[in-house]
């Protein structure tokens, strides 16, 4: 089991990214390159509930596979084991589950209960997951990968670089430009989170 796990982590990472494009279909007038995902799982779109409860278990998959590869790292580094061990289980809580129990609305808006529980969860959850790509880096240079410890800072600066976008897309001097393609930040920026700790799934 534990082993399984893990090595479905990679798959469910990129399945993250795949499901929306697979809803988006159902709910007439969603844009991947406007919207974020989670709107997906708004009152509105048809497939809400589906969507909820596929980051309820997302989460809980992270939150097991974070357990389980804590001791492989920590076997390097401790200091790193703990910090990257932190920040994929804040992300897993607070932008997966705490997302997918409490849903936002079509708008960015915190006007409900819900949608703050779920904006605060979000940001605060994928802000500290920009760090990941960070401390695998570190942990690739420990065991002496060289190429996946150059992989994954170059992965850490564009994570940082399209969060930074992804937050500047919805202030009112960027509308109508590039910059406010807030969808498509936000995708490229867990694409550039994601994919360090599927190399780190494959090299436990």
């Amino acid at each position: 089991m534990k082993s399984n796990i893990s090595n479905l982590l990679p798959f469910l990472l990129a399945a993250d990214l795949i499901i929306p494009f697979l809803l988006a279909p159902t709910y007439k007038g969603y844009n991947h390159l406007t919207q974020v995902m989670s709107v997906l799982g708004n009152s509105k779109a048809p497939l809400h509930l589906g969507y909820n409860i596929w980051l309820v278990i997302f989460g809980i998959t992270i939150l097991i596979s974070a357990f389980q590869l804590y001791p492989t790292v920590a076997k390097t580094s401790g200091a790193i084991s703990m910090l990257l061990f932190a920040v994929i289980c804040i992300y897993a809580i607070g932008g997966c589950i705490l997302s997918g129990i409490f849903s936002v609305g079509e708008t960015k808006s915190l006007e409900t209960l819900s949608a703050k529980i779920h904006g605060y969860g979000s940001v605060i959850g994928f802000l500290l997951l920009t760090l990941a790509p960070l401390f695998a880096g570190l942990y690739f240079f420990k065991i002496s990968n060289g190429l996946l410890g150059a992989f994954s800072l170059v992965c850490f600066v564009l994570a940082i670089a399209f969060f930074a976008l992804f937050v500047m897309a919805d202030k009112p001097n960027y509308q109508g430009t590039i910059i406010a393609l807030e969808g498509l930040w936000q995708r490229l920026s867990l694409l550039s989170m994601y994919l360090p700790i599927m190399a780190l799934c494959y090299l436990k």
